[in-house]
């Protein structure tokens, strides 16, 4: 494989993962895309929100690519949690805006830039802050995938919808009972081992 054809396949990856974050948002309330899932806060929008800062962040500040874009307005030292969550003056709309730019000036700098190019993480500890684009390309499909799997999760817990993307839920079934059926059981396993551990 190429460097070309190994950036191509990582590049596909990233706007895989983009397009299933984007999805869990279709179909819920304004409430329900807002509304506060864990201790944390954790929240569908706020997710959204914080990729875009990432992407701007790793694929702009790291390779000196420059944005004109409001997340210097953020005071993370008043709220660090500041990228996390949407405000109540930020529709929808801004923000999955506000994500779909951020993949354009990515996507810019993932097709001029050669995987060795070089470039330097500002808040990366000083040993590891010299990097190249291949190292940032994975980083950001690791920490992509990884809020799309709190996406998956906070999204069945306020609907019950799962799935990967519209067009492929790579689920083995849509069957209420069978998944009903399928958590008894689970509950049951977990009863029994926690039983035997306590003997």
């Amino acid at each position: 494989m190429t460097d070309s054809e190994a950036k191509a396949d990582l590049h596909r990856y990233l706007r895989y993962a983009r397009e299933a974050m984007l999805w869990k948002l279709d179909g819920l309330s304004e409430y329900d895309v807002r509304r506060p899932m864990t201790r944390t806060g954790t929240n569908l929008l706020g997710l959204v929100k914080h990729l875009g800062t990432v992407e701007f962040g790793y694929f702009g500040d790291t390779f000196a690519r420059t944005y004109d874009e409001p997340i210097t307005e953020h005071d993370f030292a008043a709220d660090p949690t500041a990228d996390m969550w949407a405000t109540p003056k930020e529709s929808r709309a801004d923000i999955i805006e506000f994500y779909r730019r951020a993949w354009t000036h990515a996507d810019a700098t993932i097709d001029s830039l050669d995987l060795t190019a070089e470039g330097s993480v500002p808040w990366w500890t000083e040993d590891r802050q010299t990097v190249n684009l291949h190292q940032i390309l994975v980083h950001v499909i690791a920490e992509t995938n990884r809020h799309a799997g709190h996406g998956d999760i906070i999204r069945e817990l306020i609907d019950g919808a799962t799935g990967l993307l519209a067009d492929n839920d790579n689920m083995p079934t849509s069957d209420v009972n069978w998944w009903q059926h399928h958590r008894i059981q689970l509950e049951e396993a977990a009863r029994q081992a926690a039983s035997a551990a306590d003997r």
